[in-house]
């Protein structure tokens, strides 16, 4: 505990004080305190003081110029990284020209063809000084050879580069089923750019293992926790069977997380997340660096929980989420906007999300103690049922992995017991709402003004795609036709050899203008296309 007579300094500045003027220290209670193994108070010592989470809001919709303008108003706001939202056709790998995209281009995110959108969706953005995110998976080496042959056209060195690509090809398989080829040429696939990335950008986060997603699909918080871990352990297990060392590449991996309506499960489960994955690659895997032991985290609040109805409502709870995922010890943090269940973010519900984070910064004084929960019973119970739940997940996996827990994924979403899983826990709390044992404000109580007027909408229209098409036809008919060819070839040359790394061919091709679509039908030659098998 604290010394009650021991005092923080007097000149700590306005800063570390209360409302009242209350002076406090960086950390309360007994050890292992925030930054000590296995660091579930936190993964820095004093957290929020030395430096706040990123603010990086989510924003893609229309065609590149589109987003890049939002991507500008989000920064004179105060955001401090950018994260970028693609539509169906890219998430899929198919052009905007595609008979399956019809209808869908910019849509749900922007669309991105070719490099020429690329460097019209960061212009003006010096990538050397912005951290960027990218939610992209099955085609994710691609987009991430476009950013990179973008930055270096611009004169950004790829060493320089800051960001995270999602890259996550597990949880597509158990929840979000973005995917295109089958699960183990996938893994090859975020193998190669973790190999890259180790190599040659050290500041870049090569995988974002993704529970949010899984959430999102109607997991209980236990099975979000578990089933993103086990996903990390898997993709640690199959970058070193390539020959990586552990500690070479395990300092990159980040995580992303839900934060749900249940704010002291939230709490518990991030501090849990962070205990296990020390624990594990320290005694498991064999890391010795701090920094591969250290769980950092991006959160982003609950899009699933956002209503329709009274959806001025949805900003309580995207700011209890925030809080939640702050309280929790998140390092990066997104904030939905209020309209998501209606459309794309409008520009001003943006602002307000944005808004809420830096209330929560600024104003509330939480940022100024590490943990300020730990201690708490129920939160500490919360954070040991949390693992003790996880536990018994990996003792199944490895159970169906004879042994190893990327095997025991494999065979899981073989299976679909990660899909049962998920929608049997979906099932139930859908139930309870409708069965009225679970309330939800506005949805089945408290309806009163379901019928107020809605705001307006941010709606994308036929002129986005016509726009697309003509700006796709026009990089396919300016470039060179035998140099797109001659990149195709190599790329399936490279995927047929497994020891060879395909980011090197794939930033060829794409500075050549070779299409997303292109080169995803070039591998689908080499690696097929994956089947979901149905689960009943």
């Amino acid at each position: 505990m604290a010394n009650p007579d021991s005092r923080p300094d007097s000149d700590s500045g306005p800063g570390f004080r209360t409302l009242s003027g209350i002076p406090v220290d960086s950390v309360y209670g007994d050890g292992p305190l925030p930054g000590e193994f296995p660091y579930t108070r936190g993964v820095h010592a004093e957290m929020y003081r030395s430096r706040l989470w990123t603010m990086r809001m989510f924003a893609g919709f229309g065609t590149a110029g589109d987003t890049n303008a939002r991507f500008h108003e989000l920064l004179r706001a105060g955001g401090t990284g950018l994260s970028t939202a693609f539509d169906m056709p890219t998430l899929m790998g198919r052009d905007s020209d595609h008979s399956w995209a019809l209808g869908e281009v910019g849509r749900a995110g922007v669309a991105v063809d070719t490099v020429e959108d690329m460097v019209d969706l960061f212009a003006g953005i010096d990538l050397g000084a912005v951290s960027t995110s990218m939610t992209i998976n099955g085609p994710a080496p691609i987009l991430l050879a476009m950013y990179v042959a973008v930055a270096e056209e611009a004169g950004v060195e790829r060493a320089r580069l800051s960001g995270t690509l999602q890259n996550d090809i597990l949880k597509e398989y158990q929840a979000q089923k973005e995917y295109v080829f089958p699960p183990r040429p996938s893994v090859r696939l975020v193998t190669d750019v973790i190999r890259f990335t180790t190599a040659e950008m050290p500041r870049w986060n090569p995988v974002s293992i993704s529970g949010y997603h899984i959430r999102e699909a109607g997991s209980t918080a236990a099975h979000e926790l578990a089933f993103t871990l086990a996903n990390g352990f898997a993709y640690v297990e199959a970058a070193m069977a390539a020959g990586l060392a552990v500690d070479d590449f395990a300092p990159r991996l980040s995580f992303f997380f839900n934060s749900h309506n249940d704010f002291f499960e939230e709490v518990g489960k991030f501090r849990a997340a962070r205990r296990i994955w020390a624990t594990w690659m320290r005694d498991r895997y064999g890391a010795t660096d701090e920094r591969s032991l250290k769980l950092r985290f991006h959160t982003q609040t609950a899009g699933v929980s956002l209503t329709a109805q009274q959806p001025e409502v949805n900003i309580a709870r995207v700011a209890l989420q925030a809080m939640a995922g702050v309280m929790g010890g998140t390092q990066s943090l997104h904030t939905d906007s209020h309209d998501e269940a209606l459309a794309l973010p409008s520009e001003e519900a943006a602002r307000i999300a944005l808004r809420t984070q830096q209330v929560i910064a600024h104003e509330t004084g939480v940022a100024h103690v590490a943990d300020p929960l730990g201690g708490s019973h129920y939160v500490e119970w919360m954070t040991d049922e949390m693992e003790r739940r996880a536990t018994d997940v990996f003792v199944h996996l490895e159970d169906l992995g004879g042994g190893s827990i990327l095997e025991g994924v494999y065979a899981g979403i073989e299976s679909g017991w990660f899909a049962g899983e998920i929608a049997d826990a979906a099932y139930r709390y859908e139930r309870e709402v409708n069965a009225g044992e679970r309330i939800v404000v506005g949805v089945n109580a408290f309806t009163e003004g379901n019928d107020a007027e809605r705001a307006k909408l941010l709606r994308i229209g036929q002129d986005t795609e016509d726009l697309q098409l003509k700006r796709l036809a026009g990089v396919k008919q300016a470039r060179d036709d035998r140099a797109v060819a001659d990149s195709l070839r190599r790329i399936v040359a490279d995927a047929g050899d497994p020891t060879t790394n395909l980011m090197p061919a794939l930033m060829d091709s794409v500075r050549v203008r070779t299409t997303v679509g292109e080169i995803v039908e070039a591998l689908e030659g080499v690696f097929g296309t994956y089947v979901e098998q149905a689960v009943i």
